[in-house]
């Protein structure tokens, strides 16, 4: 079986679905593997790496799809690519049946199998498979770099002899993967650092990341495989009110918040913004899913004028391909994992009564089997 890594093709995505160091891991798998000239340059790793572990780097795109067994990517390979692809191959990528529609209809016409690491069951035995919470870890990490270069003071306590610098006061909302890594760094780089989630039992990891748990006086919202569930309009709006006090007094508001498969949940309105100090800064990680704050659109950097200056908003874009390196390398061991499940001696073992594959399984032998929206 051949497995084939081409180069990303959506703008600003730099990161590789396969890294040299993990080259002989797939070929002990039976998988012969190839990777597109140039793939992965933007992420550190020339094609001399590749070829150096046993990779072959083709550059013939076009002809490689036609005879690929296994394609493996980051973003869903595109309608063009998907419609070279033969009968039975397999494609792992990330693949969203609310954003990627138009992709997933011309795998199922391809007869392919596609599977989708958003969709990958949130079970012990599938940890290592779990892609959205890698790329979330370097989402939050780069969330809490961004905000302390954008803040123009410095994060951790300092005593000179010119005096006591008071450390930042960071907020975070949404303790998830990304959360707790923002949580994690912004401390590390010495901020007094403040978070809140909906559901009361991050209350414990925030602690533990030597952060303070925001406790307001709302009804928990768990919802499965650890995320948050959606909440009522209602709620969300004393929610906010609520919030709008400890927002006020941030330097940093880092939002994290997500629904898998929904728009972000609105968490800070434009009043809530201009109710902050100039100066401040805000960071939307969700701005490509809707957005939690009221304002910055995805890839932007926005200036609210508030009294006596300014509130700078960050909203975040391909946040995990800003560090291609790192994540491309998280990315690329999940992608083995997941393809252990499917691949033996060589030869193709896909089980879709395993529930890991029934899970992330979005197109299988040409059929859709999630809902599109």
């Amino acid at each position: 079986m051949r497995l084939l890594v081409p180069t990303e093709t959506r703008v600003g995505e730099k990161r590789v679905a396969l890294v040299p160091d993990l080259v002989t891991k797939f070929t002990k798998l039976g998988l012969e593997v190839e990777i597109q000239s140039g793939a992965g340059e933007l992420a550190g790793f020339p094609d001399t790496l590749y070829r150096n572990a046993g990779a072959n780097v083709v550059s013939d795109i076009q002809s490689a799809l036609k005879t690929a067994d296994v394609v493996a990517s980051v973003r869903p390979l595109d309608a063009t690519y998907a419609a070279l692809l033969k009968p039975s191959a397999l494609t792992i990528s990330f693949l969203s049946p609310t954003t990627d529609a138009d992709n997933i209809k011309a795998l199922a016409n391809a007869k392919v199998t596609a599977l989708s690491f958003e969709l990958v069951p949130r079970i012990s035995r599938a940890q290592s498979m779990d892609a959205l919470t890698s790329q979330a870890l370097c989402a939050g990490y780069r969330a809490a770099l961004v905000g302390a270069e954008l803040l123009p003071k410095f994060f951790p306590l300092l005593m000179t002899a010119a005096g006591t610098v008071q450390p930042a006061n960071v907020v975070v909302l949404g303790a998830g993967v990304a959360g707790l890594q923002a949580i994690a760094t912004a401390k590390r780089l010495g901020a007094r650092v403040s978070a809140y989630d909906v559901r009361p039992a991050s209350a414990d990891e925030v602690k533990s990341m030597g952060a303070t748990f925001i406790t307001l006086e709302l009804e928990a919202l768990e919802g499965t495989g650890g995320y948050a569930k959606e909440m009522t309009e209602d709620r969300a709006k004393r929610q906010r009110e609520l919030l709008t006090p400890y927002i006020a007094k941030a330097d940093v508001v880092i939002t994290t918040a997500a629904v898998p498969g929904r728009r972000a949940p609105l968490l800070m309105t434009a009043d809530m913004v201009k109710a902050m100090q100039s100066g401040s800064v805000v960071i939307d990680l969700a701005a490509e899913t809707g957005g939690n704050v009221e304002g910055p659109l995805p890839g932007e950097i926005v200036d609210v004028q508030v009294d006596g200056g300014f509130v700078r908003q960050w909203g975040g874009k391909d946040v995990p391909s800003q560090l291609p390196y790192h994540a491309s390398r998280l990315f690329a061991a999940n992608v083995l994992s997941l393809l252990t499940l499917c691949v033996k001696d060589g030869e193709s073992i896909i089980d879709i009564q395993d529930e890991i594959i029934d899970g992330s399984a979005v197109v299988f032998n040409g059929e859709i089997r999630k809902e599109l929206q």
